[in-house]
């Protein structure tokens, strides 16, 4: 069956869920367990694929340029962060376990992608930024050797699933 508004088939929108979900699992990260708004997300992740080439968030607006929008690509730069602070995604796709679980509640997320202004300039900075300087701090898992750069350590490595509390900062 295809959704006549979308013109996109239910199977694609089984696929792209069962292999999201895999991936998720497979990282530590979980899908919202809401299935239809997170069937209506994935339907607008594969609408932006066909309008675009890429399946930029369904929640925010996409330029149409890969290269300006890699930041809004699911699974997007900010789904880390706002994990970790609001307990899912700008978009809701991705939840922490505790929302999953009924312990959080996911209420309202913030915007964090800056204007595209600031966004150019950030990135025109970051050219030019010296060698050895680093936006995040890097983390790494004790247990595998994982790196990431970001805020916090992630709540499980993707690597080999330890806990947060087994992350030391690196750099």
């Amino acid at each position: 069956m295809t959704d006549e508004k979308s013109g996109i088939p239910e199977q694609e929108i089984d696929r792209l869920y069962e292999k999201l979900k895999s991936e998720a699992e497979s990282g530590g990260y979980h899908l919202n367990p809401d299935m239809p708004m997170t069937r209506e997300l994935l339907r607008g992740m594969l609408v932006n694929e066909k309008r675009y080439g890429y399946p930029s968030c369904p929640c925010r607006l996409a330029s149409g340029s890969k290269e300006e929008d890699l930041d809004i690509i699911c699974p997007c730069d900010y789904r880390d962060p706002d994990l970790d602070e609001y307990n899912a995604c700008y978009c809701s796709l991705y939840v922490s376990r505790a929302a999953v679980e009924g312990k959080a509640k996911v209420g309202s997320i913030p915007e964090r992608r800056p204007p595209r202004e600031k966004r150019l300039r950030m990135k025109s900075e970051k050219k030019a930024a010296p060698v050895g300087s680093l936006p995040l701090p890097v983390w790494r898992c004790r247990v595998c050797g994982y790196l990431c750069a970001r805020d916090v350590p992630p709540e499980v490595c993707p690597i080999c699933k330890a806990k947060k509390d087994r992350f030391e900062r690196f750099i």
